[in-house]
């Protein structure tokens, strides 16, 4: 398997410096080249950058073989994506958020809206785009093997341009969460909040060009297995980590599923099992994940209870359908020490 952390740099060199000890770019300065909105009109605790789903997700015995049928026996639709579930449970724990993707002018794009409000996040950075569809998922879980297999369509309009993000936002938040699929808006909008001081947390799910780059400006960089393995080539989360701590996040961590996770920081690398359940499905697990370790860095915890909280907050997940059912309440989330 090739070794893509070699990966070119989609940075132009006259705007990015690196430090010679750490490996981190420095910032010059973006306020000039930055054109999109910066209204300060209210303070977030997140900004979420990335994509947005409507999912269906059926329930079957068995994966089927190539050219059978299979009859699913539960169905459910939720609103999906690995920002805005994250930023769904964020929600939910009492903090405020705000989302900036892209949706069609379809009914799609409508019941993502909808759910979106619902959870009473900002959605005035959820670009409409006219006569596209919108992020769609179909997701076959196992109950019996606690497995999921998901089949989606990315939205098929524009992606969110640079100057489209509303700057003003992240600048007044506290955290930014990215999952680098918008990869351009992604970039300046770490960028930015580097600039400000603005903590990035990025979900890396795939290794896409750009994925490095995002992980020189982030500050907490928690990958997928897949992620890691082909980033080194194999499988060995621990080298994953280490070499994503060479682009200069202060956190680097990669998710194991059922086998858990590991995280390395300050010279230390913690390795943890998941929470032991009897899970159902694994949709949004990740995505809870997340949500968890941001809700700890909001609270100001160190990172082993972070990590903790994320861990233990993905595991309810998946004893539910879906990725935002299982969403622990805030008042399990006490109960729990969180």
């Amino acid at each position: 398997m090739p070794n893509r952390c070699q990966e070119k740099s989609r940075f132009d060199m006259k705007t990015l410096i690196p430090f010679t000890d750490r490996h981190i770019p420095c910032i010059v300065s973006l306020s000039k080249t930055v054109r999109g909105k910066i209204v300060d009109k209210q303070d977030f605790d997140i900004f979420g950058l990335g994509q947005c789903s409507l999912d269906y997700i059926g329930t079957i015995s068995d994966f089927p073989l190539a050219d059978e049928k299979c009859e699913f026996l539960h169905m459910k639709i939720q609103g999906g994506g690995p920002v805005a579930t994250a930023l769904a449970a964020l929600s939910r724990w009492g903090l405020t958020c705000a989302f900036c993707g892209v949706v069609g002018d379809d009914s799609f794009g409508d019941a993502i809206r909808n759910s979106l409000l619902q959870e009473k996040i900002n959605t005035q950075g959820l670009l409409i785009r006219k006569g596209s569809e919108s992020q769609f998922a179909f997701v076959a879980c196992e109950p019996g093997r606690g497995r999921r297999t998901i089949f989606w369509r990315r939205p098929t309009g524009p992606p969110p341009h640079p100057d489209e993000i509303d700057y003003g936002a992240i600048r007044r938040s506290k955290v930014l969460h990215t999952d680098g699929l918008f990869m351009d808006a992604a970039l300046q909008a770490c960028m930015f909040a580097r600039e400000n001081g603005i903590p990035v947390v990025v979900d890396a799910g795939t290794l896409r060009e750009g994925m490095l780059d995002i992980a020189r400006l982030s500050d907490y960089f928690i990958s997928s297995e897949t992620f890691a393995a082909t980033l080194v080539g194999k499988d060995d989360p621990v080298q994953a980590c280490e070499r994503l701590l060479r682009l200069g996040p202060r956190v680097a961590a990669v998710t194991l599923g059922s086998r858990g996770y590991i995280a390395a920081h300050n010279g230390k690398v913690m390795k943890n099992p998941a929470y032991p359940v009897a899970a159902i499905d694994t949709t949004g697990c990740g995505d809870v994940f997340h949500a968890g370790f941001i809700y700890g860095l909001i609270r100001r915890w160190n990172m082993e209870k972070c990590f903790d909280c994320a861990a233990w907050s993905a595991a309810q997940v998946s004893l539910r359908i879906g990725g935002r059912e299982g969403i622990p309440t805030l008042g399990e989330m006490h109960m729990q020490g969180y």
